[in-house]
């Protein structure tokens, strides 16, 4: 496995995301309507980034962009988790975990004192795995705050060692869009 730095751009980022918003129609009937500036997701305010398998394939996605205080259940310092998809035939095997471990990494390197995310019931592989986690529930934030089947969550980043990944992570910064 190797997750790469690819940009919001790139034209497998392009082809994952359109993949997990006909999961969104699927799960919910909609897709995701969050207000998304591909720019929110450059470095060093954000960061946008693929998983590959060993034979190079494209089998998933994980961002984060920085979300200040201003917004009901934001606060100063938080990193906004978004985009988080594994394709089905690469599920059950740890990538959605090594991927959230590699994004918190990143955004405590950055200086991101918290990460937050929505997701929905619909999603229950999703919630077991930020529980897992450490993610607890949150104050309801953004377009979806007043939906029934929103799920907020946060978990705060601690100072100390990156969280997993380390080497055998690649982080490919030369193909960051901008």
């Amino acid at each position: 496995m190797d997750i790469r730095v690819t940009g919001y751009a790139h034209p497998d980022a392009q082809r994952l995301v359109a993949e997990v918003q006909q999961e969104y129609v699927r799960r919910y009937g909609d897709p995701d309507a969050t207000p998304v500036d591909p720019a929110e997701f450059d470095p060093p305010n954000g960061l946008f980034a693929v998983v590959y398998d060993d034979g190079g394939s494209p089998v998933g996605t994980g961002a984060w962009r920085a979300r200040d205080g201003g917004e009901t259940g934001l606060a100063d310092g938080d990193a906004e988790l978004k985009r988080m998809y594994t394709v089905p035939s690469a599920r059950g095997r740890g990538l959605a975990r090594r991927m959230l471990r590699f994004l918190e990494d990143e955004a405590r390197r950055a200086g991101r004192l918290r990460v937050v995310l929505e997701t929905g019931t619909e999603q229950p592989e999703a919630l077991a795995l930020y529980a897992s986690e450490g993610y607890l529930p949150t104050e309801k934030f953004g377009l979806y705050r007043e939906h029934p089947l929103s799920v907020c969550l946060a978990k705060p980043l601690t100072a100390g060692p990156p969280s997993g990944g380390g080497a055998e992570i690649a982080a490919d910064w030369s193909e960051t869009a901008v």
